[in-house]
């Protein structure tokens, strides 16, 4: 196999090097016992930015929001032991979105493997269920080319995290440096051309559907596909519903875009997908939050999946077109052979979605005594000026930005969807904000989980990395007491955050700027004076405490039997 660069050194320079090789900008990490050859190696090169985050956990936020906001592979380094589970969190987020990262992290020397050494954890073990791949690195020769594929795969495919899990003498023993060009493995081998066959069954069930829609997911960002996508919405003008993962693939402006769908999504998508006699899921895994009750879910209509993965066509729902593929080229193969499609066949399912939308749409009670937050996001979207990266945690903050914030384009939302992790919007918005350097980088958040990486505001400050902070704040587990309200008789068992912390004073104390804000005005002020100082800030908005989130559907229920206020 050809070979980019043939040298002796040790695996901590082996690694950096195949950083060097694969392009690599940034690094996030933090140090222990079991990486400090690795640590000494990166304090000598020069070609990539280090970050230190103040939590294994963030490091890993970080990378991935560097990964989901570049459309790149995240790096990060960690130590063994508590350093690693640490992480766990961090790499099961990326694993649930299929984001790419490669992670190193160091162990044990390999004859102190299985001794219940200090900080000995088995790093391959526990992160099995939550990785693409991992490796234990047990022979210096072998390195290289586990380094490349770790590359490799975490980008390849259906993404996801990938973990090298390197004793610490392996990464002091010197070896041949023979760094593969290419990677060519037996047993994976992703499939890239969609098969023209189905791909034809495809477009002449597109052909006969009278309620065609498509179903946008995740997937269309990963494959950078939303130019096919957008061109196929505007052929056919087939209408089109986005998961929360999807958001800004359609374009908010575009009237074919029917709104976000599933337990937080519009009236006029749950109602479409309800009633559709085809749907066309483009890069989306009909996960629960999604389909609702499953015997009820577009239970008129056909189905088609698209997916790379062809682990998931057909995991959840039953398929009718199944498609594996790469999305970016399935969308140019289905944009050749519609090239004749008449999309006025479409003109009366659209009158229907009209009449949905007319009926209901995305919808708030404003208030001149107390803030709403979906004001507050209108207002963000509005201030921001397009020009903004927009990272949250999870809860009703994240689901109202989802509905209220008007995402143009793809990689502008960075978000914890598959697994939910409170916690993720900080360290994700400072990953962010090193890919886009020219956009503000905005997290949104709640009073409960801007808490849980709060510590990374120093890592902020210390990088100079101006991360704004919006942080909603109702002095409540917000999500968990909307659902004790409607479900649990309004028995708020342990959601009540009233003893918080000044969080103006909390953010001055790392060196931020910080803001308490309570009406229309005191918050177009501080988030035009935050936009201005180009340094870390922190706006503690105070809201309506008991505004909920509108529609919800309730767990197993069916998507048309929605809570709409």
């Amino acid at each position: 196999m050809p070979t980019a660069t043939t040298n002796k050194m040790t695996g901590a320079k082996m690694v950096m090097e195949s950083f060097r090789e694969e392009g690599v900008e940034v690094v996030f990490g933090y140090p222990g016992g079991a990486v400090l050859f690795i640590y000494d190696e990166i304090y000598k090169q020069d070609y990539f930015k280090h970050i230190l985050t103040r939590h294994e956990q963030g490091a890993l936020h970080a990378a991935d929001g560097y990964a989901r906001a570049s459309g790149k592979v995240g790096v990060a380094v960690i130590t063994s032991g508590p350093g690693f589970t640490n992480a766990v969190t961090g790499i099961a987020t990326a694993y649930t979105d299929s984001i790419p990262l490669v992670i190193i992290s160091g162990q044990v020397p390999i004859t102190q493997i299985g001794t219940d050494a200090f900080q000995e954890i088995d790093a391959v073990g526990i992160s099995r269920p939550c990785t693409k791949h991992n490796y234990l690195v047990k022979n210096i020769k072998e390195l290289p080319r586990i380094l490349k594929e770790a590359f490799y795969i975490a980008r390849s495919g259906r993404p996801g995290p990938v973990l090298i899990d390197l004793p610490k003498d392996i990464s002091n023993t010197i070896g041949e440096f023979n760094y593969p060009k290419e990677i060519e493995l037996q047993t994976y081998k992703p499939t890239i051309k969609g098969n023209t066959r189905q791909i034809l069954k495809l477009k002449d069930a597109i052909c006969e559907a009278k309620k065609p829609l498509f179903y946008i997911g995740g997937g269309a960002i990963i494959a950078n596909a939303y130019d096919e996508i957008r061109k196929l919405i505007e052929l056919t003008q087939i209408p089109a519903v986005e998961t929360l993962m999807a958001r800004g693939i359609c374009g908010d402006s575009n009237h074919l875009f029917l709104g976000m769908a599933g337990m937080h999504g519009s009236y006029t998508s749950n109602m479409a997908i309800s009633e559709c006699d085809l749907l066309i899921s483009l890069g989306a895994r009909f996960d629960d939050r999604i389909t609702g009750k499953l015997s009820e879910f577009a239970k008129h209509a056909k189905i088609a999946h698209i997916d790379i993965d062809p682990s998931s066509i057909g995991k959840i729902v039953n398929v009718n077109y199944p498609i594996v593929g790469d999305l970016k080229n399935v969308c140019k193969e289905l944009l050749k052979n519609l090239g004749d499609y008449d999309n006025t066949k479409t003109k009366k399912w659209l009158e229907v979605i009209e009449s949905y939308k007319a009926k209901h749409s995305f919808y708030y009670k404003d208030s001149n005594d107390v803030l709403k937050p979906q004001w507050v996001i209108e207002m963000v979207w509005q201030m921001a000026n397009g020009n903004a990266i927009i990272s949250t945690d999870v809860g009703q903050h994240q689901m109202w930005v989802a509905q209220f914030y008007k995402f143009l384009n793809p990689r502008e939302f960075i978000t914890s969807g598959g697994l939910g992790t409170m916690g993720f919007g900080l360290p994700a918005a400072i990953g962010a904000k090193i890919a886009k350097k020219n956009h503000y980088s905005i997290n949104i958040s709640g009073d409960g989980s801007i808490m849980m990486n709060i510590q990374e505001l120093m890592t902020c400050i210390e990088q100079s990395i101006p991360v704004i902070n919006i942080v909603l704040n109702n002095n409540y587990l917000g999500m968990v007491r909307q659902w004790q309200t409607f479900f649990y008789d309004e028995r708020y068992s342990s959601v009540d955050l009233t003893y918080q912390p000044d969080f103006v004073k909390l953010i001055e104390s790392f060196g931020g700027i910080g803001f308490i804000v309570k009406t229309k005005e005191e918050f177009k002020e501080a988030l035009q004076e935050a936009m201005k100082a180009n340094k870390v800030a922190l706006l503690d908005v105070k809201i309506d405490r008991m505004e909920s989130v509108f529609p919800m559907v309730p767990s197993g229920e069916a998507l048309y039997n929605m809570i709409l206020n």
